[in-house]
This record gives structure tokens, C-alpha cells and sequence, in this order.
């Protein structure tokens, strides 16, 4: 089930002044959303909880070749990447790593 269909299914409790207070849920909803968040109590994402471990040893298998043969760029980078929000920060962010 979708999100859009999710929230066509639900129903919002208004107040007085007629801000959302509250949401009805069908029951056959809400087990399936307790069934689709007892699948991720580890903490993962559901495509990442759900990945066959043929495709994890894969995935490893490929990066270890990589390395292998070079085809890799500092951590530094990548961190810098990630928390970078546009390019003026992320060029900051090297600079105060290095």
C-alpha cells in the first residue's frame, strides 16, 4: 500500500476551530502499518531489510574489486558530500577536514 492510498483511507478528526486533531484508521490498515514496522525494528530501512543476502554478498564482492583496482575516493569526500547543503559548504567542509 502506497502512502497516496494510505491517506486516501484514513479519515482526520478536526477541532473546534477545525485544525486536525486526530486520525481514524481502518483496522486492516493499521495492521498492515504494525506489521510493516515490526518488520524494521533493527533499524533499517524496509529495502535494505528485505535485501537477499545474494545481493549484500554481491554488493560487497563489487566493492572489494573496486578497491582492488583503485576505483575509490577519500572518506573525507564523502563525509563532505553528505552534510554538505550547497557547494560553498561542502568546499568549507574539505577545507576544515584537511
Amino acid at each position: 500500500m502506497t502512502l497516496a492510498e494510505l491517506k486516501k483511507l484514513v479519515q482526520y478528526v478536526s477541532s473546534a476551530d477545525g485544525e486536525p486533531s486526530a486520525v481514524l484508521v481502518p483496522a486492516e490498515v493499521w495492521g498492515e502499518i504494525l506489521m510493516r514496522l515490526g518488520n524494521v525494528e533493527s533499524g533499517l530501512h524496509p529495502i535494505d531489510e528485505n535485501e537477499p543476502n545474494a545481493q549484500i554478498l554481491s554488493d560487497l564482492e563489487e566493492a572489494v574489486r573496486s578497491t582492488k583496482v583503485g576505483e575509490t575516493f577519500p572518506v573525507l569526500e564523502l563525509w563532505a558530500r553528505v552534510y554538505a547543503k550547497s557547494e560553498q559548504a561542502d568546499a568549507a567542509a574539505i577545507e576544515r577536514v584537511l
